[in-house]
């Protein structure tokens, strides 16, 4: 029997000369794992930012303030992320993937782990915001240079008639992510007295996150050193380009497909982050409980993701887009005519959050192909890695930040007009790039 025909039903493929292969299953299951780390380290973060660092570091400005303070920190990340992505590219062109991603890695998971021992504004002043925004500035850096490459390889080799079902595979971390960092906090929240929860309960989620990301590592170093990656580097698929090369010949299109997944990221911190903050500061409604209504969320937004793959599989991605970005629209629109959260009302909150969650999946489902999909071969590794930072530069990173402002001064109805201008430019960008149709089917 061959070594091919013996491994096979293992699903875990080696050729004649004894090389590795992996199944488009096995690359699913080590993005996937990737990807839920990289979520959770950033999840967790931002659920800090609404019930940990407005007391711990910001305890001399009253609750709203000091959470906007939070906010403004939590986006620090998202600016620093495309510098990640240039930094790193730099060190997989000469060092090569396995030690990017090592560095990256480590940094993210130690960045996070590192402000599990954070000391409060009242053990070192002002040092306490300023380390908090350090470390903030890290994780963007380092989640820059987890861009790994899977997912284009992941897509290569999907079944013909399958891309929208494997594109889909990489985002079901997000929800994966939510769910670990939400269940965690609603269970210290909701356990603990307020004093032991500021003082160590809070703490526990951001120690884990290096255990989680040395998992991620090695599942993503694995897939690294298949045959197949190493064959894909050799045809320059994945190969790193330098960023001024791909701006001079693509520049066009990068600008133009940080456009596309707009709607979705516009909503994804509208519908995680964003209502925990609204929820604590301006409701009576316990904060654990409403964490595991998003966690239930979080699963339906998990079956959309899903659900996205089989549909783009049958219409194509960019009508998916389409319609998801037209669904997101039409939500902003109730939430503008209907004001978001419905107030005071428990059942409005939570039938907003698992339409937001559901809405989400379904758009989300096919960003990561689309963006990877606006490049050619050459191109697609650096180009897919800088359009998704601008994306989320400019529809997630300042999402909390605006939307708590503006719902605060002038109602949430304004959190909908925010949204609908996501959907907007997301429908836009899909109607001005008409090629997007081919690259997308």
């Amino acid at each position: 029997m061959s070594a091919e025909a013996a491994n096979h039903t293992s699903g875990h493929l080696t050729d004649e000369h004894g090389r590795d292969h992996v199944s488009p299953g096995e690359i699913a299951i080590g993005v996937i794992i990737g990807r839920t780390s990289e979520y959770f380290d950033f999840f967790v973060f931002g659920l800090g930012c609404v019930l940990v660092f407005p007391e711990l570091v910001f305890p001399f400005a009253d609750r709203l303030t000091a959470t906007l303070y939070a906010f403004a920190i939590f986006a620090l990340a998202f600016v620093t992320r495309p510098i990640g992505t240039v930094l790193f590219m730099a060190i997989d062109r000469r060092h090569g993937r396995a030690a990017k991603l090592t560095v990256a890695l480590f940094l993210l998971g130690g960045s996070t782990a590192a402000i599990a021992f954070l000391p409060g504004y009242a053990t070192i002043g002002i040092w306490s915001g300023i380390i908090l925004a350090i470390f903030r500035l890290l994780q963007g850096i380092a989640l820059g240079g987890a861009w790994d490459g899977l997912s284009s390889l992941l897509a290569l080799n999907a079944p013909a008639g399958r891309r929208g079902w494997y594109a889909m595979l990489p985002q079901l971390g997000a929800p994966l992510g939510f769910i670990l960092a939400a269940g965690l906090f609603a269970y210290f929240e909701g356990l603990l007295s307020r004093g032991d929860f500021l003082d160590w309960g809070w703490r526990y989620p951001f120690f884990v996150a290096l255990t989680i990301n040395v998992v991620a590592l090695f599942a993503r170093l694995r897939m690294v050193a298949t045959h197949e990656f190493a064959e894909l580097m050799e045809t320059r698929e994945l190969m790193p380009m330098p960023v001024l090369e791909l701006v001079r010949a693509r520049g066009s299109t990068l600008i133009l497909g940080a456009f596309v997944p707009l709607a979705s990221f516009a909503l994804f911190h509208l519908v995680t982050i964003f209502p925990v903050s609204w929820i604590n500061l301006f409701t009576e409604r316990s904060v654990s409980e409403f964490l595991m209504v998003q966690a239930a969320g979080a699963v339906v937004g998990f079956g959309a993701i899903v659900t996205s793959g089989l549909i783009a599989d049958q219409i194509g991605r960019r009508n998916t887009l389409l319609v998801s970005g037209g669904m997101i629209a039409l939500f902003s629109l109730s939430s503008i005519i209907a004001p978001l959260l419905f107030g005071d009302s428990l059942a409005g909150q939570t039938i907003y959050v698992i339409i937001g969650f559901g809405l989400l999946g379904l758009s989300y489902g096919q960003t990561a192909g689309a963006v990877a999909s606006s490049f050619g071969t050459q191109y697609r590794y650096t180009g897919a890695a800088l359009t998704s930072d601008l994306a989320w530069l400019l529809g997630a990173g300042f999402a909390p930040l605006v939307a708590l402002t503006v719902s605060s001064q002038f109602g949430l109805a304004w959190v909908g007009v925010y949204l609908l201008s996501g959907a907007l430019c997301t429908l836009a960008a899909l109607g001005i790039d008409r090629r997007l149709e081919g690259r997308y089917s």
